[in-house]
């Protein structure tokens, strides 16, 4: 079919002759399906497309200008810019950048683990400090989470004398990171 013979199909769909639409349907829709499966890769959404292409015609066809241009590119750019909508429907959205700001890290900031880092070092230093029982019975407890019966056992001291061996540590110890 010329594309003179086209254009006027065209023209007469955009005064709603059925009969011309249902020839511009049967010269073109091989051509627009062809354009519809490329950029969509599905033979069954470029189908579905096609039907909705030719609906667009039928309602736009009233916007299509005769000039010397091949009226089978109007039809072929509404058939690819549809298909192209198609496939950017199906992708999952972007999120906002600015809900990236809500997110928390749970680590601790650079500044945080150098001030940790010290403090880590001074405590073990004034652990250090400690008689070495003593120490050990600290770090079980604290660092560890051994219970005051389970230090009290392994040490061979009565549960009392654990729990005055810790809190005497821990005074010790304030008083050295105090310094």
């Amino acid at each position: 079919m010329a594309p003179q013979d086209i254009t006027k199909l065209i023209v007469r769909t955009s005064m709603k002759d059925r009969a011309a639409f249902d020839l511009l349907y049967r010269q073109t829709s091989a051509k627009l399906f062809g354009v519809c499966l490329r950029v969509l890769n599905d033979r069954g959404d470029a189908e579905e497309a096609l039907q909705e292409v030719f609906v667009k015609i039928w309602t736009k066809a009233d916007r299509f200008a005769v000039s010397d241009l091949s009226p089978i590119s109007w039809l072929v750019a509404i058939a690819r810019n549809h298909a192209i909508d198609r496939v950017r429907a199906r992708r999952k959205p972007a999120l906002d950048i600015d809900a990236a700001l809500d997110v928390a890290d749970p680590a601790p900031g650079p500044e945080a683990m150098v001030v940790a880092g010290g403090e880590s070092e001074r405590i073990h230093h004034c652990l250090d400090e400690l008689e070495k029982g003593r120490a050990a019975a600290v770090r079980g407890a604290y660092l560890k989470g051994e219970s005051y019966a389970e230090l009290a056992e392994r040490h061979g001291v009565p549960l009392n004398t654990m729990r005055t061996w810790l809190r005497r540590s821990l005074l010790k110890l304030r008083e050295c990171l105090e310094r």
